[in-house]
């Protein structure tokens, strides 16, 4: 197992970490300790590229600590009422979503490959940042609180936009096999015929 799988489960690890402190009540440590998990993001990232790790294990892997962790801090900050209920359903449905259709493709024999898309690029990005103020907020008392209301209405814009753009992307390629099996079948027929 190559070096950024190993540090990538060590960030799944820090997700029931990181939602102790929440509920402890230790936003400082929660801030600190969500930062190291981001921090070991961006290396896991970062070595695979430099030494060619890249694994197709390794990007599932990524992925599922990704959205381990941002949904549980997400789902964690939503019920003690540091973030919006409303953005917590969406950023949670958005990646039910992508996770149901990522199933069904593979239940279907098809599957599709996983390239994100530039708005989900940012909208991940602008997910992590908010958790990054929110906790920063509650760990630092920054008085930030009218700059996290502008972040939580443009995380919660590119979350829906990010859902539209992967459902609709993921319509078309579902759609493409339609078409592929309609000819398929139409040729049978006409070699059947002859």
């Amino acid at each position: 197992m190559y070096v950024p799988n190993i540090i990538t489960i060590t960030r799944l690890f820090l997700v029931p970490v990181i939602i102790w402190l929440i509920v402890a009540e230790k936003p400082f440590t929660a801030f600190v300790v969500f930062l190291v998990a981001g921090l070991t993001d961006a290396i896991d990232g970062f070595l695979a590229r430099r030494f060619g790790w890249q694994t197709e294990l390794g990007a599932y892997l990524d992925a599922i600590a990704d959205k381990a962790l941002l949904m549980s801090v997400y789902v964690a900050l939503g019920f003690y009422g540091h973030l919006p209920a409303w953005l917590v359903i969406l950023v949670f449905s958005r990646d039910m979503l992508i996770i149901g259709a990522v199933m069904l493709g593979w239940l279907l024999d098809r599957t599709m490959p996983l390239h994100p898309h530039l708005i989900s690029k940012a909208n991940t990005a602008l997910q992590i940042g908010l958790a990054v103020l929110v906790l920063a907020e509650r760990g630092l008392a920054l008085g930030w609180g009218d700059y996290i209301a502008v972040f939580v209405w443009v995380t919660g814009a590119t979350t829906a936009l990010s859902a539209i753009v992967y459902l609709v992307t993921w319509l078309r390629h579902m759609a493409r096999y339609d078409i592929d099996d309609r000819r398929r079948k139409a040729g049978e027929q006409t070699g059947n015929a002859l």
